[in-house]
């Protein structure tokens, strides 16, 4: 963890307020004075300030049922934050896995945990989500096949990997993608000549979406675990 981020963790301060720390020499680490906010700190160093030594709060992992009309920013921008929406200590310090548009309903996970986290989007983890989609036009027959050899992005090089298209009905499918790419589910659509005109991420990993619009609450351990290798 970045030492800023183990400060915040360990204090109620900003994360302004932790780097201004840093800079002054105010923090050691296993005895030595570091000077800069992204120094990794593990589970055996000893951080002190001014002679008292830090122990991060537990790390905290949450799913959200994110309504259309958001963002998943810690800010409010054009639309209003799904912070606002978890009624928690230190919310700030939690981080979306996985952004979704602020159009897009469903399933997001939050943590403060950084490790957790990018061991659920690093590519090499082929983490899949599932998302279901409503069309404007009827399915063609040959989009599953397509989208299990990978469909052309624009502006990419290379394919996108192998997905797994499940029709619903002519206008509503269930795709699953190992991947994260800016606006991948709509522009795979895109690329085939049909466009999403509604799209909801009901599961990731293992993990399934089991609340209501707008509502949250703490994985279980298991949920926890079962993203961990």
């Amino acid at each position: 963890m970045r030492l800023d981020k183990f400060i915040c963790k360990s204090t109620e301060l900003s994360r302004s307020e932790a780097r201004w720390l840093i800079h002054s020499g105010a923090i050691t680490v296993n005895t030595e004075v570091v000077l800069a906010e992204a120094f990794q700190v593990h589970e055996n160093s000893d951080v002190m300030l001014d002679g008292q030594k830090l122990i991060a709060r537990d790390s905290r992992y949450l799913m959200l049922h994110k309504p259309a009309g958001t963002v998943c920013s810690n800010i409010d921008e054009v639309y209003p934050s799904i912070f606002n929406l978890v009624d928690i200590e230190y919310a700030n310090s939690l981080h979306v896995v996985g952004r979704l548009d602020a159009d897009t309903t469903g399933l997001v996970l939050m943590t403060d945990d950084g490790r957790w986290s990018f061991d659920i989007i690093r590519p090499d983890q082929q983490c899949e989500k599932v998302y279901r989609v409503g069309l404007r036009d009827p399915i063609s027959n040959d989009a599953a096949i397509r989208f299990s050899a990978g469909i052309q992005l624009q502006g990419e090089d290379q394919l996108t990997l192998p997905a797994k298209l499940e029709v619903l009905n002519q206008r509503q499918v269930l795709l699953t993608i190992t991947e994260g790419k800016f606006h991948q589910v709509k522009r795979m659509f895109k690329a085939i000549g049909n466009r999403v005109q509604s799209l909801h991420r009901e599961k990731i990993g293992d993990v399934s979406l089991d609340l209501d619009l707008g509502q949250w609450r703490y994985l279980t351990v298991d949920e926890v675990g079962s993203f961990q290798n």
